[in-house]
């Protein structure tokens, strides 16, 4: 039996404060061996902790911010911000026959940068395609800025990975804004969901082509894991998952377990093709680590696009875009 609370405690309430206490003793220390590392490693150069020497050093400390950073969403990106990727979706967009219906759907799309870059990488190379576009995130705020399709022409961030024949091509400028054209904003549907909603796949189908990059890494990995097997479940039989910003154990221990096809061609380019995640590795929680080749299963673990359900493949073997292909 119990003893009696007095004053909202019980005779056992000292005792919670024990976990407490080290947890924020734990933290404390944690910060400040990290913010050490940052200022001694911060006088050699840029890349120090990726040669192989270092690099064991490297993915502790970044295992150490994984472990100890805040993760919160965060909806700031760019236009064109991994190129090597969009090059990949225009090569997955010639395999299609003239004027056949491709099914596309982006997860977390924030503020449309990602949607209409993606749309200006395929439309500009195969107008003759019908692509139907699914766009979906958890704010509806956000959601209704992407829907709009403005952004202000002073972004000093937005806009940093384009060339201006690249803006000229995506934008009209009217008034201080630069408006997306016409051609790049018809056919897309846009929807307030979130991502590990298990009802959701049900009720949006199957995709050709499914794009979750840059928020799995915002959430906690053991409700990353569960949002990615979920997302797993929008992908057509053969179709393709882009995954990008993610913990990279997260993202090889689903890919492994489901058997998924990492797809070999462009992956080193697209690993390294957005500075945002690798710059700074290994002090932010977002970042990701150098390709280690020494690894047995190398291109499972840094692939960022997989084909799904390829049952006529061996489980595990590298995908290419065609076996005739000259990629």
């Amino acid at each position: 039996m119990e003893g009696p609370v007095v004053a909202g405690r019980t005779p056992h309430a000292a005792g919670h404060f024990v976990p407490v206490i080290t947890g924020r003793l734990l933290h404390a220390a944690a910060h400040f061996f990290l913010r050490a590392n940052s200022r001694a490693f911060a006088l050699l150069p840029a890349n120090a902790l990726g040669a192989p020497a270092l690099l064991p050093y490297g993915k502790f400390l970044n295992s150490m911010v994984r472990r100890f950073s805040a993760r919160t969403q965060n909806s700031s990106t760019f236009f064109l911000r991994n190129r090597a990727e969009l090059e990949l979706i225009r090569d997955l967009g010639r395999r299609h026959p003239q004027g056949a219906t491709v099914k596309l759907l982006v997860l977390g799309c924030s503020n449309g940068a990602e949607v209409y870059s993606i749309l200006w990488a395929l439309r500009s190379i195969r107008p003759d395609l019908r692509v139907l576009t699914h766009a979906v995130d958890i704010s509806k705020e956000v959601l209704e800025r992407a829907q709009r399709a403005a952004y202000p022409a002073d972004d000093p961030n937005l806009f940093e990975r384009m060339t201006p024949a690249e803006k000229d091509a995506i934008f009209d400028s009217i008034s201080g804004e630069y408006l997306i054209k016409p051609w790049l904003r018809s056919g897309i549907v846009w929807i307030v969901g979130d991502a590990s909603d298990r009802e959701l796949p049900n009720r949006m189908g199957m995709h050709d082509m499914v794009i979750a990059n840059r928020f799995l890494c915002h959430m906690n990995p053991p409700e990353a894991e569960g949002c990615l097997r979920n997302i797993a479940r929008f992908v057509h039989p053969d179709g393709f998952l882009f995954v990008s910003g993610i913990d990279i154990d997260v993202r090889a221990r689903v890919a492994t377990d489901l058997n998924w096809t990492p797809v070999a061609d462009r992956l080193e380019e697209i690993h390294d093709g957005d500075k945002s995640l690798r710059d700074y590795w290994p002090w932010g929680y977002w970042t990701i680590e150098p390709i280690d080749k020494r690894r047995a299963e190398w291109r499972m673990r840094y692939a960022a696009v997989f084909q799904l359900h390829c049952h006529a493949r061996r489980a595990g073997a590298d995908s290419t875009l065609d076996s005739g292909s000259d990629l």
